[in-house]
């Protein structure tokens, strides 16, 4: 019987083998191998050469003014944008599951910008931003005051925020409106016959319903607008500027890994602490999500 079972066992791990390197070659080696970094002062240009630090890279980011305000950027985007996103996304999709007239032709419309290639889209709203872009055309018409949306850093950010509200929203509207197809009408019809209009069947059937699903899509959220990189770089020009307006935690760490020398140690660092950061975010909406469920 041991025979068997140690021939199955390794049958299993030989079929699994393929996969288990793949894992360990561009997944688990890579997560080790920044870890090292993040204790090493790192020169990888020319002859390489690893002198540990300890913690000083660590105890650096304390004295790091960019850093500062890499994670104060960061974390005002991800407060603004993931709940924008995920009530948007969840209106769109209630409407869309509402049985109005045309409702395929406006799923499809609707989930356009999320085919559309970041870079691509950047660019065509970094067009749309122009002082003289279709935007500022539209204020203007509409007696509205225009603004200097890639060169001020008063709303430099802000520009990004609502691009990625409006590209990002359809992708969790999907996830919602497959989950609107789940709820049984009779709830509908119960709370139908108890007097509830539809605004207070939305607010109180549709949403505690889909409290599961919300939880995915903030977490979704939160995984993804904290590693904020490819809008912010292009409209920047990799700068973060105007005046680090838009300088976000994973631009700072690209900077400092390929644009400074002897840094990537530091950079190694920023992303470890990112990562920590996004870790306790999400078990921190969990948990708030499970204590919800209980009511």
């Amino acid at each position: 019987m041991k025979k068997k079972a140690w021939r199955e066992a390794g049958t299993g791990y030989l079929l699994l083998a393929p996969t288990l390197f793949v894992l360990l070659l561009f997944i688990i080696g890579p997560i080790v191998f920044a870890v090292f970094l993040a204790f090493h002062k790192v020169q990888l240009l020319g002859t390489s050469t690893f002198e540990f630090v300890g913690f000083d890279n660590f105890k650096r980011m304390a004295g790091d003014l960019r850093a500062k305000i890499a994670l104060w950027n960061t974390v005002k985007y991800v407060v603004i944008v993931v709940p924008c996103q995920t009530m948007l996304a969840l209106v769109l999709a209630a409407t869309l599951n509402a049985g109005l007239k045309g409702q395929k032709f406006f799923r499809i419309v609707y989930f356009l910008p999320t085919l559309t290639s970041s870079a691509v889209l950047t660019l065509i709203f970094m067009w749309m931003y122009n002082q003289n872009g279709l935007i500022n055309h539209l204020f203007h018409a509409i007696g509205l005051p225009t603004y200097n949306w890639l060169g001020d850093p008063k709303v430099a950010l802000n520009a990004i925020m609502m691009m990625n509200i409006w590209s990002t929203a359809p992708f969790f509207m999907v996830i919602y409106l497959a989950a609107l197809q789940d709820i049984p009408d009779s709830l509908y019809e119960a709370a139908e016959l108890d007097g509830a209009s539809a605004i207070q069947k939305f607010w109180y059937v549709t949403v505690p319903y889909l409290r599961p699903v919300t939880s995915f899509v903030v977490i979704m959220g939160l995984i993804g607008t904290f590693q904020l990189f490819d809008q912010s770089y292009i409209f920047s020009a990799g700068s973060g500027g105007p005046n680090n307006s838009t300088l976000t935690v994973v631009l700072l760490i690209y900077q400092y890994a390929f644009k400074t020398l002897g840094t990537m140690g530091y950079a190694a660092a920023l992303a470890f602490v990112l990562a920590i950061i996004i870790l306790i975010a999400t078990l921190v909406q969990r948990r708030f999500s499970k204590e919800e469920s209980l009511y």
